[in-house]
């Protein structure tokens, strides 16, 4: 074989190792990263749901398949550019635009709140006469689209700061990989705990042993509890996501006391409680974010719709 040829696929192989080892690199990146954004993406499935839960059946996972595309618009195609950009030129903003997007998700929580407890409605909603459900489908969607956005820009800012240090292409590929699967975990997830009350009727008519037809009535006993529990669920997470990206915002910029506030209490409860000190101080750190998601979305919407007269009929 011809000397030049035998450089050449040595050189080949030395660059095959190089990318192999520089994917497996990405790969364990972006499993620490993603670990790292675990409690935003529990919160992102928990608030989606509350978007789809009160449409026919046949409209549940087109409606899904909607936002799941929006998601990965918004992750893909705007958050990872604008990540990259900003982590290369303008590090300094991140934190301030995290800061607006807690203070969105805070608003819509507390609006939802406001209207539950027999606020003003602002919006179409289910329980008012529809006169074009196609326009009212879409406008559900825009919504859970731009939750999504805030959410993901969490994600995406967490992911961001674990792999900080890496070349930017190193970045860009992990971002993209992040992104990539914890939408599709968020949103299968999603599919599948709206379509349960389906699979439960399955079970229920073709299930094979009677184990099988008892889990299928009870699921669908179960599921119309669940899905209504989800919208109180769904609004809970924006309020304690939001208050939480507040707090930790500030605190970086500087206006440390609320955060400190919250993780002291948090700590208090830790150290008095033992075996449970993990569940009930992270129940704490969420309860007195939320308590300030409140606090602020609160502001906020008597501002845009008492004093703005934003969105008043």
């Amino acid at each position: 074989m011809p000397s030049g040829l035998v450089a050449l696929l040595d050189d080949i192989s030395v660059i095959a190792k190089a990318a192999a080892a520089s994917v497996d690199d990405v790969g364990v990146a972006a499993m620490r990263a993603g670990t790292k954004s675990a409690g935003v993406v529990i919160d992102d499935a928990a608030v989606t749901p509350s978007y789809v839960t009160e449409f026919t059946p046949d409209r549940e996972l087109p409606i899904i398949w909607q936002i799941t595309k929006g998601s990965l618009r918004n992750k893909l195609l705007i958050l990872l550019p604008a990540a990259l950009l900003l982590s290369q030129f303008a590090p300094w903003a991140i934190t301030p635009l995290l800061i607006v997007g807690g203070l969105f998700l805070c608003y819509e929580g507390a609006e939802k709140l406001m209207e539950k407890l027999g606020g003003e409605k602002h919006g179409e909603t289910l329980e008012d006469p529809i006169e074009d459900i196609a326009t009212f489908e879409k406008e559900r969607i825009s919504g859970a689209v731009r939750t999504d956005f805030i959410l993901s820009a969490e994600i995406m800012a967490i992911a961001l700061n674990e792999v900080a240090t890496e070349p930017l292409l190193t970045r860009a590929m992990i971002l993209a990989l992040v992104g990539v699967v914890i939408t599709i975990l968020v949103y299968g997830a999603v599919a599948l705990i709206v379509k349960m009350d389906d699979i439960g009727l399955h079970l229920t008519e073709k299930g094979r042993t009677g184990a099988g037809r008892k889990l299928g009535v009870g699921l669908l006993k179960a599921m119309p509890v669940l899905l209504a529990a989800l919208s109180g669920i769904g609004t809970a997470a924006m309020l304690w996501v939001g208050g939480q990206i507040v707090l930790h915002g500030t605190e970086e910029l500087g206006l440390a006391g609320p955060a400190h506030l919250v993780h002291d209490a948090q700590h208090a409860v830790e150290h008095a409680t033992g075996s449970l000190a993990g569940v009930l101080g992270w129940l704490t750190n969420a309860g007195l974010s939320a308590v300030a998601g409140v606090i602020l979305g609160t502001i906020i919407a008597l501002v845009l719709h008492k004093v703005l007269k934003v969105g008043a009929h």
